[in-house]
């Protein structure tokens, strides 16, 4: 029913979608955003979600930053990734919609906090690994540092104006092909029908 939902509505009604990982994310210990007032400034944390924005904006040093907001069912969890780790984590920032985040807490303020990310997974992934291998199969794969993909957008565009936007912006090249078929003749049938 879930999945009808976010195909059709692009919106979960009936549950939220992280609850269907939520004994997963209870074994790991992750914290939830409502309880990230918890842990002291400069814990290190998990957190977990579903991807709700990210935004890559120019800095004055010149270095690149992206920020990802999660939302895991009880607020939102704001994550940077510094130049540090973008090489290991862009790819599955921009290219998971779960995530599953191993970072450091930074109080912002009274009752703000953001994470300084350290490493992300793609929670699907974990998920997938967990149901056939069991748990310590996903501590193991917690453990180890994910793997360096590169660049999203494999290099860095400049513009006339000189102004260089990081490999990893989630402005991608343009789609030449659409992304699923629109339509497909069916067996026996000499036209198209709906998708």
């Amino acid at each position: 029913m879930v999945e009808a939902e976010l195909e059709i509505l692009g919106m979960d009604i009936s549950r939220h979608v992280i609850s269907f990982h939520d004994e997963l994310l209870d074994a790991l210990g992750v914290i939830r955003a409502k309880d990230l007032l918890r842990p002291r400034n400069g814990a290190e944390v998990l957190v977990a979600g579903v991807k709700v924005a990210t935004q890559t904006p120019a800095i004055r040093s010149g270095q690149r930053i992206i920020f990802a907001t999660l939302d895991d069912s009880t607020g939102p969890v704001d994550l940077t990734f510094f130049e540090s780790v973008q090489g290991r984590c862009a790819a599955t920032v921009f290219g998971s919609w779960l995530l599953l985040a191993r970072g450091v807490v930074r109080r912002t303020g009274a009752r703000a906090v953001s994470i300084r990310a350290l490493d992300c997974w793609n929670l699907a992934d974990l998920d997938a690994l967990w149901r056939t291998r069991g748990l310590d199969a996903v501590r193991a794969a917690l453990a180890r540092p994910s793997a360096d993909r590169g660049p999203v957008g494999g290099r860095a565009i400049e513009y006339a104006n000189g102004f260089r936007l990081s490999p990893y912006a989630d402005i991608g090249p343009a789609i030449t092909t659409p992304p699923r078929l629109l339509w497909h003749a069916s067996p026996g049938s000499s036209g198209p029908t709906a998708a």
